[in-house]
């Protein structure tokens, strides 16, 4: 069946009445699902520009962008004491906590799904599987910023949380059903204390084809584009790849231009300011002729790449190749991804530099106790293996 509409009345919260209403409305549910729509790809920050609460009756689409700091700080001292019902999690906790919305206790129907061996984990995909529902995604990367929005941006708002409730009591029974439930348990537990990783100091060295580059003037001149560019951005509010994209400061690199006329002349120097603002691209460029371009810092957890290993660490290399299929099968027999079961990094670092304990090791680096029980007895073997 598809669904186009959602099965409950939503209401857009724009105004003191109507924010009373959800308030009341909101107080009264034990569990709440919830989704936030952001500007990704239009906007520099990653702010929430709508807000997205279901209960079992109601659906209530709030604007923050309406309401004083106050009046959403008494939002979320309701919302924060109720069970939050998410799906991908991840996507949404760091936006919502920006607006003081941080749950006690949620469920992330994505990461559930998962853990009952779906193959497909989208909203859409669980929505098919589990509810024989098809839903639309026409929406998902439109520009939540703008204002007003069209009632078919918020009929997909609406939509997302439509679902989250009968998903909630099917992927529980399914965990039940399966003795899964303490694995969804420590998971959530784990999802709790997520953050969004920090800005790296030297994010420019991201940029696409710069691990190739070795002169130093063409560093130069990538470090200052990418630093003007985000600078600007932040400034402006606008995501960084709508002035210019990567590919624009990469072809900018690599021609190394010597005056404003020869960036001018690059016809893959491209994007929406690219023209507008080519003499801020060539301020930037002409001053970084005396940019100090440092090595890269050492990370302390950094670990070889594993392609590097059958050459440089080739006892690593051997417990790897023993460790990685077995722990496939294992997840493979309980009929999950293999990177459910450990993740790939963690399972990597393990085989780099065994502890004596690897119980320990895994908890140190933030395994999931279910996770230790079923991969350390693979672990251990593959090592004892490689000891042969």
């Amino acid at each position: 069946m598809k669904l186009l509409e959602p099965r409950r009345p939503f209401l857009l919260v724009e105004t003191a009445e109507d924010f009373k209403a959800a308030l009341i409305e909101i107080s009264k549910a034990s569990s709440l699902g919830v989704d936030a729509e952001r500007a990704s790809g239009f906007k520099y920050s990653q702010r929430a520009y709508l807000v997205q609460f279901s209960n079992e009756q109601n659906i209530f689409l709030v604007d923050p962008t309406k309401f004083s700091r106050e009046d959403v700080n008494d939002l979320a001292l309701i919302v924060n004491e109720k069970t939050w019902i998410l799906h991908s999690a991840t996507q949404d906790l760091p936006c919502l906590a920006e607006l003081g919305f941080e749950p006690k206790r949620l469920f992330d129907t994505e990461l559930a799904a998962r853990l009952t061996g779906s193959e497909k984990f989208g909203l859409s995909s669980i929505a098919l599987e589990f509810l024989d529902l098809e839903m639309a995604k026409e929406h998902s990367a439109a520009d939540w910023s703008q204002r007003p929005l069209s009632e078919e941006m918020l009929v997909y708002a609406a939509l997302d949380v439509d679902v989250l409730h009968e998903l909630h009591e099917k992927l529980s029974s399914k965990l039940k059903e399966l003795s899964r439930q303490e694995w969804a348990e420590q998971e959530f537990e784990k999802l709790l204390s997520f953050k969004s990783k920090p800005q790296l100091p030297d994010a420019w060295r991201n940029l696409p084809g710069i691990s190739k580059i070795r002169e130093t003037r063409q560093l130069q001149i990538a470090k200052a584009l990418y630093e003007f560019r985000d600078q600007h951005a932040s400034k402006l509010d606008i995501a960084p790849g709508r002035l210019i994209p990567d590919r624009s400061i990469m072809a900018a690199v690599n021609q190394s231009p010597k005056t404003k006329k020869d960036l001018a002349g690059n016809r893959e120097f491209q994007g929406r300011a690219s023209r507008s603002m080519l003499n801020e691209w060539w301020e930037a460029i002409a001053s970084s002729v005396n940019l100090t371009i440092t090595e890269p810092a050492l990370d302390p957890n950094h670990l070889p790449n594993h392609r590097s290993w059958e050459r440089r660490f080739p006892d690593a290399h051997a417990r790897l190749q023993l460790i990685k299929p077995a722990i496939a099968e294992k997840a493979a027999e309980l009929g999950i991804a293999t990177e459910i079961l450990i993740n790939p990094d963690r399972l990597r670092r393990v085989c780099f530099q065994p502890a004596t304990s690897i119980s320990q090791q895994l908890r140190d680096l933030g395994v999931r106790e279910w996770q230790i029980e079923l991969a350390v007895p693979v672990i251990e073997k593959g090592l004892t293996l490689s000891h042969e």
